[in-house]
């Protein structure tokens, strides 16, 4: 029994290690001018298919001046350079847009 309780603070913290992630990439979407729903949407997608550095460039992109459309979003994020994040935020924007993602 003493080993199930000492098991918890560790899940928690795993836990609290997978949101913390995307509530950053959630936020910098939103500061990019993307909807809410749709930020909350991509950012749940994303987590689970970029790496750590590759989220935080995303949620590190300047802030745009403003509502902002996804494809001028998705320009900026071509910018970066990096194949994998256009493919993962070009999909995840598309399936979230669509309200085919689930």
């Amino acid at each position: 029994m003493t080993g199930t309780i000492a098991l918890f603070p560790l899940a928690a913290l795993l836990l609290v290690g997978c949101a913390v992630p995307e509530a950053r990439l959630r936020s910098g979407l939103i500061r990019a001018g993307l909807p809410r729903p749709l930020s909350a949407c991509m950012a749940e997608r994303m987590v689970d298919r970029l790496s750590l550095k590759q989220l935080m460039r995303i949620a590190d992109l300047p802030n745009a001046q403003g509502a902002e459309s996804v494809d001028r979003f998705l320009h900026r994020v071509r910018a970066l350079g990096d194949a994998e994040i256009l493919g993962v935020t070009s999909s995840s924007a598309a399936l979230c847009a669509t309200g085919l993602a689930g």
